[in-house]
């Protein structure tokens, strides 16, 4: 895998969300956060999710969907669940993805974050597929910006989300990163 100087990955699939802007002056990349979705809410393998981030999501399509069909939000990339990724916005710019959030004191992470979406949900254990690509992604996206910190969007909105839910297995995560299980007490990495 390779990021390009534009902030796009070489083999993803790219499909363009609208749901996006310029980062701040200055500001750095320091911060990865793991969110899930899945649209129908529990269902997978459809293109609820893409439709959403890129605001063409049909509200007669599921019961659900009227509730969420005027909200502008985006991620850089979206895992699915057999490992494919699809990025939706350039890592260079800021996509919508954290919403009202802070993390160690600053606020709007979104202006200092890459956001990665995994088709899940609180529900039901992710693939191995999503954990391999996930890992193997944010090698690459360590490599390419100084990302010091790992969290899920419940450590920066936890009065709001619960993603990427208890499901979400740390452990196994960790250790395809760095080969061990590291002590979990942070979630800093090193």
């Amino acid at each position: 895998m390779l990021i390009d100087a534009s902030g796009h990955l070489d083999n993803a699939l790219f499909i363009s969300s609208p749901n996006f802007d310029e980062r701040p002056s200055g500001c750095h990349i320091s911060l990865l956060v793991i969110h899930c979705i899945s649209l129908p809410p529990d269902e997978f393998d459809g293109d609820g999710v893409i439709r959403l981030f890129t605001n063409q999501l049909d509200p007669a399509a599921h019961p659900y969907y009227p509730s969420i069909q005027s909200i502008k939000v985006s991620a850089h990339f979206f895992i699915r669940r057999d490992g494919t990724i699809i990025q939706f916005v350039s890592c260079n710019k800021r996509a919508w993805h954290a919403g009202e959030s802070c993390w160690q004191g600053k606020a709007r992470c979104n202006d200092f974050s890459i956001g990665i979406e995994l088709e899940g949900s609180d529900n039901l254990p992710f693939a191995d597929a999503q954990y391999i690509a996930l890992s193997k992604l944010t090698t690459t996206l360590r490599q390419n910006y100084p990302i010091t910190d790992i969290v899920g969007h419940s450590d920066i909105a936890p009065e709001r989300k619960t993603d990427p839910g208890p499901h979400f297995d740390w452990d196994h995560y960790h250790a395809l990163l760095h080969g061990t299980k590291p002590n979990l007490s942070s979630q800093k990495i090193d």
